[in-house]
């Protein structure tokens, strides 16, 4: 469904959209932007201090600048954006064109609960809070409808789970389903740390093992160590790797590499990202 460079989360003020964002950005490492803190940071005041020393007028001409220079730039981020951004119709086109948009969808009871306490929203300082919430969503819902590529619903959800959802809908792999990446070690490399020592260290292949391993958890990734001696095995992993949905693999042929022409041929006819890899200097 990705059809920008850009996540754009859009909702209502209180929907999650920053801390939604900020999930979504560990989950897919990507950086996450607010437009309300670039304008902020920009402007050197508050929201509520643009509306009130200047006009709601003024604010929602600054958003319309920042979108007109996002959309120019090759990027891609998560943007948060303010829950009136998509008011002014001239908004939408840049909007969409921002990238991929999902609309957060939150229930006027859900946004009381979390803003009730909540001082520094312009829009809410007034004797009946929740009636202005009820009022601005129902004006607003069919705006946010029409701009979206996806609805989420946030209503009794974790940030963790919205993130989750909307990450499947964007069609991203779950959690439960992370990225696989094969790692192959070829002859003899299961003997380190036996064999020639002062060229192949003193770590054993239980120690690279540990490595790769530690490396996929800190990645978020699945990443299975295969190791044979026998140059048709490894063919034949090399080829199960196409069906099994391996997204990249890492070899290190060891002695193959000066004339195995058949993994060679193996690894050029599967159409995955490889890269390979020495322990010694070949050259």
């Amino acid at each position: 469904m990705n059809k920008g460079k850009n996540i754009v989360l859009m909702g209502f003020m209180g929907s999650g959209k920053s801390s939604v964002g900020v999930q979504l950005s560990f989950r897919l490492r990507r950086t996450i932007e607010d437009t309300d803190k670039i304008i902020e940071g920009r402007e050197g005041q508050s929201v509520r201090e643009i509306f009130v020393q200047h006009s709601e007028a003024y604010f929602r001409q600054l958003e319309t600048n920042l979108l007109e220079e996002l959309v120019q730039k090759d990027t891609k981020k998560i943007y948060a954006l303010g829950g009136g951004t998509p008011l002014l119709e001239e908004n939408r086109p840049w909007i969409q064109q921002l990238g991929t948009v999902v609309y957060l969808r939150a229930k006027p009871e859900t946004v009381y609960e979390r803003l009730e306490k909540d001082t520094t929203r312009p829009l809410l300082q007034c004797e009946d809070p929740f009636d202005r919430i009820r009022t601005l969503l129902e004006q607003r819902e069919a705006v946010y409808e029409s701009c979206a590529d996806a609805i989420v619903d946030v209503d009794g959800k974790s940030v963790k789970q919205v993130a989750e959802e909307v990450a499947s809908q964007l069609g991203f792999p779950s959690q439960e389903e992370k990225e696989k990446y094969l790692v192959i070690n070829g002859p003899n490399l299961n003997f380190l740390g036996i064999r020639e020592k002062s060229i192949y260290g003193t770590q054993d292949f239980a120690y690279l093992l540990d490595l790769i391993q530690k490396k996929a958890k800190k990645c978020h990734i699945h990443i299975e160590s295969y190791q044979s001696n026998h140059e048709g095995a490894i063919i034949d992993r090399i080829q199960a790797a196409y069906f099994d949905k391996t997204a990249g693999i890492v070899i290190n042929p060891g002695a193959y590499t000066h004339y195995s022409y058949a993994i060679r041929d193996a690894l050029a006819s599967v159409p995955i990202p490889k890269v390979e890899v020495h322990i010694s200097d070949i050259t």
